[in-house]
């Protein structure tokens, strides 16, 4: 769910460019809420660091996404790290400032919705991948990883590791199931990527609900 033009022009307003190299650290899982980022241009990837040490990828944001607005929000401290996978440029909306928006009530309920229907999306999306055998799942986790707006071919620039552990599947399941999806036409790997070649054949896949793939 994207907010208005108006919200984001304000957004925008209320901030100062700063430009991320591919692999910087845009935000940082545990820091306080110090700012809030607009994306104008390239792809986040946004991850969380369990206890163990494991990084689950929860969702890539690519140009118009808010970024790290539920620490001000009232969400305590950063729930998840989110580092640039591109060259990206982003508007920094320091606390203070995104808190004066939020002042405004028409701005606030547009924002809050935002938030609660990102929130709402990532419950949905696990209940959904919890019904679905191997192959469906994984298909499914792909499209997640694919930005509003981008046509294939589409570089998810996600190891098989860190697709495994978005989808629950192990890395050998990750790896069979790439295989029949490569098969159907519907990606093309590499070392270290999985590229989207065909949207049509991947959501395909995706609904496959019931069939033991």
């Amino acid at each position: 769910m994207a907010v208005s033009a108006r919200a984001w022009a304000r957004l925008l307003a209320a901030g100062f460019e700063r430009r991320y190299a591919p692999g910087q650290i845009l935000i940082r899982q545990g820091d306080p809420g110090a700012y809030v980022l607009a994306l104008l241009a390239g792809r986040v990837k946004v991850f969380w660091t369990s206890a163990e040490g494991d990084d689950v990828v929860l969702a890539i944001r690519a140009a118009g996404d808010i970024i790290g607005e539920m620490a001000i929000l009232g969400v305590a401290d950063r729930s998840a790290t989110a580092i640039a996978i591109d060259s990206c440029t982003a508007r920094v909306i320091p606390a203070d400032r995104f808190r004066q928006l939020m002042r405004s009530p028409a701005l606030q309920n547009e924002f809050l919705r935002h938030a609660m229907a990102r929130l709402r999306e990532g419950e949905e999306l696990r209940a959904e991948l919890a019904t679905l055998t191997a192959g469906p799942r994984l298909a499914r986790t792909l499209l997640q990883f694919v930005p509003a707006g981008f046509g294939p071919p589409v570089d998810v620039a996600l190891s098989q590791s860190e697709l495994g552990r978005a989808a629950g599947l192990s890395r050998s399941t990750v790896a069979a199931q790439l295989g029949r999806l490569r098969k159907r036409g519907a990606i093309d790997t590499g070392r270290g990527h999985v590229v989207i070649t065909d949207l049509g054949r991947l959501r395909a896949a995706a609904g496959e609900t019931r069939r033991n793939v």
